[in-house]
């Protein structure tokens, strides 16, 4: 990884991360959560089957709290924009306007509406209506994601732009062009199955820790079944984008791509795929290699070749260097190498363990109350999907270092010129702090609701409908107290 220092750059470079991982733990996870609720509320609505019923309202009050933390969390990340990036956001302005102004008018009105009347209105609207609300939820949360990838895709792929000859900043010529940016909808997709993936297993891994204290059996076996369902479709649909993203970088950020695939030098038609392998200095020093898998994920094709970090490096000082000759494109190699591996590993796993445990979980089967050594292995797995996601955020953002947007701005120029390292490593505590809060309240008021069970949503008060009172006479009353 890239030396970070105690300078202006390293430390806002460090919050700018530390800010937008935490952030990503909640976003894939709340999307995701609330798609599964609303997949569980509609079989619900389906089946007439109140366990259904009961499964969107257990799980639907960690999927509260994860959009709650989300959004707190979005908060900060919009203030060190500010406070750290106010070259960037100058540069950028006109660009991100229209985007976060429609994720901010539109779909999160649109979500935090719906959240609100699916929360408060069981059992006072017809079923039918009441399950649109959840999935009017998740649509905005989708239309939240999207809004905002398409403001990240331009610092991936610029389009549809000119540069102001007078301010030196970006100013949109087509929003057309930014919003069908063909770097947006190789990432999109992946996204949100990342999300579903994330959601379908922590699921699943809370209901195996319940079903290994053989709590409620029923409802968490048919928990993990619809969550597993969920999570292997999820995982065939990661591997389906992360391929189709994969090649596109080949040619539109190939300093990315060999460093992910490892390729100090050009590939041999061979096209020998490193499993594991070391650098310094960017250059690999020893590798364990398959033949012909390099050339069948990229190609899919026995045949061909791929640039090399040296070559690369070349050809964008041979571009970009006008003034500074010395300045080179070589990207953390050894971070995402090894990110992109963890990444493709945990999509087998995955795989694999959904097949296993809807196996085990058949119906009419009790096969996997006597496998506990699979319900450890589900539960355990309950944190992986948000180190596959800070995994596959460390290749999208240190894969462009050392563009902020491609081409355009490097990070140096980008940081605000009045932060001193004084105040960046105040606020960097003190972000940190209020993180490691807002993380520990999420994990316990989790484990809290997971402790209550599902029979506390009959008898929580926020979703059930008030009992009728029945009248009663005062004569009566009076005559019962007299007695």
């Amino acid at each position: 990884m890239l030396n970070i220092g105690l300078s202006m750059l390293g430390l806002s470079r460090f919050q700018f991360a530390m800010t937008t991982v935490f952030h990503f733990f909640f976003v894939p996870f709340s999307i995701g959560l609330a798609f599964i609720v609303a997949i569980m509320e509609t079989v619900y609505v389906v089946k007439k089957d109140e366990t259904y019923k009961t499964m969107a309202k257990f799980w639907g009050k960690i999927f509260l709290f994860s959009f709650a933390v989300g959004v707190v969390t979005g908060i900060i990340q919009e203030f060190q924009f500010g406070m750290n990036w106010s070259e960037y956001s100058r540069f950028m302005g006109d660009i991100f306007g229209a985007p976060l102004a429609i994720e901010a008018l539109a779909a999160f009105f649109l979500e935090s509406t719906f959240i609100g009347l699916w929360m408060f209105t069981w059992d006072r609207f017809n079923k039918v209506v009441h399950c649109l609300f959840i999935w009017l939820t998740a649509f905005g949360s989708t239309l939240s994601a999207l809004w905002i990838l398409a403001a990240n895709s331009f610092m991936q792929n610029p389009v549809g732009y000119v540069i102001n000859a007078q301010t030196h900043r970006v100013n949109m010529t087509s929003f057309g062009a930014v919003v069908s940016n063909r770097q947006l909808w190789n990432e999109f997709p992946h996204v949100i199955f990342g999300a579903f993936l994330t959601a379908a297993f922590v699921v699943a891994g809370c209901s195996a820790w319940r079903l290994l204290k053989k709590d409620h059996e029923d409802f968490y076996r048919k928990s993990m079944k619809v969550t597993l369902i969920v999570g292997l479709c999820a995982c065939l649909g990661s591997v389906w984008s992360g391929d189709t993203q994969t090649r596109y970088l080949i040619n539109n950020q190939p300093m990315k791509f060999a460093a992910m695939e490892g390729l100090s030098k050009n590939s041999t038609n061979k096209g020998e795929w490193a499993i594991a392998a070391g650098f310094k200095n960017h250059q690999k020093t020893w590798s364990v290699e398959v033949p012909y898998v390099l050339n069948i994920l990229g190609h899919h094709s026995l045949n061909g070749t791929f640039k090399g970090q040296n070559q690369v490096n070349k050809e964008l000082k041979a571009k970009y260097n006008k003034n500074d000759q010395t300045r080179n494109y070589y990207v953390p190699t050894r971070t995402l190498f090894w990110s992109f591996r963890i990444m493709a590993i945990s999509a087998g796993l995955f795989g694999l363990v959904a097949i296993i445990g809807l196996w085990f979980n058949r119906k009419k089967s009790q096969t996997i109350m006597r496998q506990r050594w699979f319900l450890y292995l589900m539960g355990l797995m309950v944190w992986l999907p948000f180190i596959v996601n800070t995994c596959g955020w460390f290749v999208t953002e240190f894969g462009r270092y050392p563009w902020v947007v491609y081409g355009l701005l490097t990070i140096a120029d980008a940081v605000s010129p009045t932060s001193t390292v004084a105040s960046l490593l105040f606020t960097n505590i003190v972000y940190f702090l209020i993180f490691a809060s807002l993380g520990a309240v999420m994990v316990i008021l989790s484990h809290r609701v997971l402790k209550q069970g599902p029979d506390s949503v009959t008898t929580d008060g926020y979703s059930s409908k008030p009992e009728k009172t029945q009248d009663v006479d005062p004569y009566e009353m009076g005559a019962a107290h007299n007695d």
